[in-house]
């Protein structure tokens, strides 16, 4: 993604948010570079050291609003804990419980099989596989 401040309004509003300084100033966070993880309070800790002034909570909110969105994906790690990814392409995760450390991998990469129909006539929308190594 391109970071200029116009083309970060422009996705922002493609995907229905209004360009608020907050978000402005968390996007160009967020994609200024190759895709990656985050966790709201690192994204935080970035924001402060770059000047933009929010709140965790507004991070927070801000995060779940990009996802919402479509332009990141959510990745829970453990119960409670989630990182943000700005990887929108089909793909799994390795994740070190050591370093807690996120790493794509193709989901081509792996075959699903026996998987059981939806119930109540429901179709599977996404799988997201999360292998924990140590």
């Amino acid at each position: 993604m391109d970071t200029g401040d116009s083309d970060i309004r422009m996705r922002l509003r493609r995907a229905g948010l209004r360009p608020t300084r907050q978000r402005l100033g968390l996007a160009r966070l967020l994609f200024a570079g190759p895709d990656r993880h985050v966790r709201a309070e690192e994204l935080s800790r970035e924001a402060r050291e770059a000047g933009v002034r929010v709140s965790l909570a507004t991070v927070y909110n801000t995060l779940h609003q990009f996802v919402d969105a479509g332009l990141l994906r959510r990745v829970d790690v453990e119960p409670g804990r989630a990182c943000f990814d700005t990887n929108l392409s089909r793909h799994h995760h390795f994740y070190d419980t050591g370093t807690n450390e996120l790493i794509d991998f193709d989901a081509e990469d792996v075959g699903i099989t026996g998987l059981p129909e939806a119930p109540g006539g429901k179709t599977v929308e996404r799988i997201d596989l999360v292998v924990r190594i140590r």
